[in-house]
């Protein structure tokens, strides 16, 4: 099988190293890929949005399959663009991505399907905006509607905070994808990331993990597009599953084949653990980052047969997946100053070193030197991922490994799995 991957950050090099592992695979093509991806197939210097130069070099390499990493290449309706020229690919359609790309869209959609939900309302004028926040109580979560790198959410304790997170939101903050603003109800518990794979009419899961968004150990800081990640997370309980499967996962994908919308791709579901079940926090079209890495180190056995089961509509042909018995962490190395602004061009050694079996390092934000040393080149730049017999074990690993890294341009969370480690030590969950 010829297979393109598009997408270029610690996401796509996960999947990049699980796809190479598969017999089934001739050739894989990676757009644009990173420095970490050398290894495991060919780069093409294509930018993730370009629809038509992305089918051009599927068409050129006769793809069996496309799969695609990032949400933007999905916004900008490269599955739409492969469809028509008849090639299989793991992603949905620019009109079903809107339930990650349009908050405002996936709000309507779960209300329309009875998806247990916050109760919202969205706004355009900041006058609305500002009166409506009587109508809610504190804290207030503002979101803005379109993508902004998992960084346009804000949870604020005041109403005065919240008028001014609005005014940043509408005033421009994030460009577009803030024109309109989702202001929510707060749901208290605890969070986590489940993902399904799907083929437009059925879904298998695909296990859960819990990402840690804030920039800082104590979840303190700004919101990140992801500081770390382990899986499995223990907030995921069979019966919280066995609930999310069926009143979540089911009815969004049977809702969106109703609605003319067959979701073709992962389906991410941010659930909170809430008294009353697990209720939608928000959806992503795409494999979280960087909980996708945690997965891929867990499945077990060839993930290609699944994707390309889902790209063609029909998983009834594909075997379940399977996972080892062990828990994987991964720790983001990031750049000093992300995610406001971070610093690039610091040299990085020691990266590319043998960690041996436990350890895997998924280059994120990272470019090679005409010297031939690497360097950051982005906001979040190495995932750090270990496995374990438990929480504890992985953790000492993951850490280990992270010393044995030179980077003084860059910084770290020490607190990556502490909910898991309270738990074990029978805590308290924060």
């Amino acid at each position: 099988m010829n297979i393109l991957l598009v997408g270029s950050g610690g996401r796509e090099h996960a999947l990049a190293w699980k796809i190479a592992q598969s017999p089934l695979v001739r050739r894989l093509v990676i757009a644009p890929g990173n420095p970490g991806m050398d290894r495991l197939g060919e780069r093409v210097a294509l930018k993730v949005t370009d629809a038509d130069g992305l089918c051009a070099v599927a068409r050129e390499m006769k793809a069996d399959l496309v799969v695609v990493g990032p949400e933007t290449a999905l916004e900008a309706g490269l599955a739409d663009r492969l469809a028509l020229a008849g090639i299989p690919c793991f992603g949905p359609t620019k009109k079903a991505a809107q339930l990650e790309t349009s908050k405002a869209f996936s709000k309507a959609f779960m209300e329309r399907h009875d998806i247990p939900t916050a109760g919202y309302g969205v706004y355009e004028r900041l006058h609305e905006a500002r009166q409506a926040l009587s109508v809610f109580k504190p804290p207030y979560v503002i979101k803005a509607d379109g993508l902004a790198a998992g960084k346009g959410v804000a949870i604020c304790a005041s109403k005065r905070d919240a008028e001014a997170e609005i005014e940043r939101m509408l005033g421009g903050r994030f460009g577009a994808a803030g024109a309109r603003v989702v202001i929510e109800e707060f749901m208290d518990g605890e969070e986590g990331s489940l993902f399904a794979v799907c083929d437009g009419q059925r879904a298998l899961l695909l296990g859960g993990a819990q990402d840690h968004k804030r920039a800082y150990d104590g979840d303190l800081g700004p919101n990140t597009g992801g500081m770390g990640s382990y899986s499995p997370a223990p907030v995921f309980t069979p019966e919280l599953v066995e609930t999310a499967e069926r009143d979540i996962v089911r009815p969004v994908i049977e809702g969106m084949a109703r609605e003319g919308m067959p979701y073709r791709g992962v389906l991410y579901a941010g659930l909170m653990a809430t008294e009353a079940g697990p209720r939608v926090v928000e959806f992503n079209a795409r494999f979280g980052d960087p909980e996708c890495q945690v997965l891929m180190m867990r499945l077990d056995g060839d993930i290609v047969p699944l994707l390309l089961a889902c790209a063609r509509g029909d998983l009834t042909r594909a075997e379940p997946p399977g996972f080892r018995p062990e828990t994987v962490i991964c720790v983001v190395l990031a750049a000093s100053g992300y995610p406001d602004s971070p610093l690039e061009g610091s040299i990085i050694r020691g990266a590319e070193q043998d960690f041996g079996p436990h350890v895997q390092v998924f280059h994120a934000g990272t470019r090679r030197r005409d010297d031939g040393q690497l360097a950051a080149a982005g906001g979040r730049v190495l995932n750090v991922c270990a496995r374990g017999r438990d929480i504890a074990e992985a953790r000492q690993r993951v850490y280990a490994a992270v010393r044995k890294i030179d980077w003084p341009g860059g910084f770290h969370r020490t607190d990556i799995g502490w909910r898991a480690m309270e738990r074990e030590q029978g805590g308290s969950t924060g």
